[in-house]
């Protein structure tokens, strides 16, 4: 572990959200989408474990099962990559509280993320897009497009600092509470 601190920057975090882009890209029945969340994290992973038995052992912590609807994702990516910030420079965290902070959060997350994204979003983005497209508008498709596609992006942005500032005070405020154990 790193003896002093390391800090990640908003450009660390805007990086996990570029590639947060590409979550799905090796998705597999197996684990879901661990590749892509690991990919995601590697950097910031780089940078807090500079030694190689470090790095490795972090990348191997989120190569776990990990399936959380990818338009929110950046929540549980951005509080993990708090959960590592803590972890490379405090011997005492338990690492597995990162895993379990990481499953606890897969379900309820899903549940909202699907009702939004596919049962809503993408009805009511339909239902824009087609109602002009049936009248040979092309602006059907277009606003398909954005109405479904800005929300998104905007949202997964935005869950990046809002996990990672959650994180971090959710690490503090567990850790001073002395319930970390129970946690875990």
């Amino acid at each position: 572990m790193a003896e002093n601190k390391i800090q990640l920057t908003k450009a660390d975090r805007k990086k996990v959200c570029f590639r947060h882009q590409f979550l799905q890209g090796s998705w597999n029945y197996e684990r879901m989408g661990h590749i892509g969340f690991m990919w995601a994290l590697m950097p910031i992973l780089r940078k807090l474990y500079p030694q190689d038995a470090d790095f490795k052992a972090a990348l191997k912590r989120h190569m776990e099962l990990y399936n959380v609807t990818p338009y929110i994702s950046t929540l549980p990516m951005s509080i993990a990559a708090a959960m590592e910030e803590v972890n490379a420079t405090d011997d005492s965290f338990d690492t597995s509280a990162i895993s379990n902070v990481k499953l606890a959060l897969m379900g309820p997350l899903s549940g909202v993320g699907d009702a939004f994204y596919w049962g809503t979003l993408r009805v009511l983005a339909t239902g824009v897009g087609t109602s002009l497209a049936l009248q040979g508008s092309i602006l059907g498709p277009i606003l398909f497009l954005l109405v479904f596609n800005v929300p998104h992006y905007i949202i997964r942005y935005l869950l990046t600092f809002v996990g990672y500032r959650f994180g971090s005070d959710m690490i503090s405020k567990v850790q001073e509470s002395g319930i970390m154990d129970t946690i875990v």
